[in-house]
């Protein structure tokens, strides 16, 4: 008895942790097109929080973004509340069929990606300093589309597939010529 009740644990504690896949947001609109949204400056604000959802850290983000045939580049100045900075250019790849592949310098192999109506999901693995020393995290982005020029996305941190806390933006892009 003793085994099955942690056999029923187990599995419902790892479906508790099991995403929802992109394409149940097929029908959402308005529909996402990276190369469009990603298009132009765009600013950001965000925060992380750790597991138990006390915030951490508070930035602000610009975003330089533009696009040549099917490779985009995302140029992103971070602006952190303590005064530090930081910058992390993407290169995507769009593969057709609402797929995406991308490289950053501090992004492990390669971000897969996959947009369906309004929703991107976005997987990668990216070196984190923390207290003097990288470590790798996984992170696995949410990004919905709320119209032409607000996003919000929603990442979860984890490692060994533990939670370790969520990082939460508001996207805006700004009109041409601001």
């Amino acid at each position: 008895m003793k085994k099955w009740l942690c056999a029923l644990i187990g599995v419902v504690g790892l479906g508790g942790c099991a995403s929802p896949e992109v394409g149940r947001y097929a029908n959402e609109a308005p529909a996402l097109v990276l190369e469009r949204y990603f298009d132009g400056t765009l600013d950001a604000w965000g925060m992380f929080q750790d597991r138990s959802g006390a915030v951490i850290k508070r930035f602000e983000v610009r975003i330089d973004a533009r696009w040549a045939g099917d490779t985009g580049t995302l140029d992103e100045h971070f602006r952190y509340a303590d005064g530090t900075t930081q910058r992390r250019v993407w290169t995507i790849r769009a593969l057709g069929g609402g797929r995406y592949v991308g490289r950053a310098d501090d992004v492990l192999g390669e971000a897969r990606g996959e947009v369906r109506g309004n929703a991107l999901r976005w997987r990668y693995v990216l070196a984190l300093p923390v207290n003097g020393k990288v470590v790798n995290v996984d992170f696995d982005d949410w990004m919905v589309l709320i119209d032409e020029s607000v996003m919000l996305n929603r990442s979860a941190m984890s490692k060994f597939g533990i939670h370790l806390g969520d990082v939460t933006l508001s996207f805006r892009k700004r009109a041409p010529g601001q």
